[in-house]
């Protein structure tokens, strides 16, 4: 299979991965939550080449995630703000963020914390039941599949 095909899976993580599983756009949507707007941010943030970080730009506003708009004219130079589909990847990044500070800590502290605007306090992320509110750990979830005779590697 090659990577192009992998969003015709019948499997969500598949589709998500098609739209946003390259090794730098996770990093523009990090940026975007944390209050990146202008292509300059984007590419000092990242890293990235300017090249990259054009066609990363493009590709998450085609997809819906980002929407350009235009704060200067002559020259255009555009804002890249999220969009609700964008916003809803908040949870993936401090998923991965907590997933990251666990395994890949340098020893001195996680790069980043979040403090909840409620209580003020420093908090970390962990999945939660919508049903019950227990935490949702490994092993504490079964899945099944809703139609057997279309498993997620199935290709559409």
């Amino acid at each position: 299979m090659k990577w192009e095909q992998i969003g015709q899976q019948h499997c969500s993580v598949a589709r998500s991965l098609a739209e946003i599983g390259d090794r730098w756009t996770l990093l523009l949507v990090r940026d975007a939550i944390m209050g990146a707007k202008k292509f300059e941010e984007y590419l000092e943030r990242s890293g990235a080449a300017r090249n990259i970080v054009t066609d990363r730009l493009n590709k998450l506003c085609i997809a819906g995630i980002l929407e350009k708009h235009l704060y200067q004219e002559k020259p255009d130079r555009f804002e890249y703000r999220l969009t609700d589909k964008g916003k809803d990847l908040y949870p993936v990044l401090i998923g991965l963020l907590a997933w990251g500070d666990k395994w890949h800590s340098d020893g001195g502290g996680p790069p980043i914390e979040l403090t909840h605007r409620a209580c003020a306090k420093v908090t970390r992320a962990i999945p939660h039941c919508s049903e019950c509110s227990e935490p949702m750990e490994f092993g504490s979830t079964r899945t099944h599949l809703r139609d057997p005779a279309r498993p997620y590697w199935f290709f559409e």
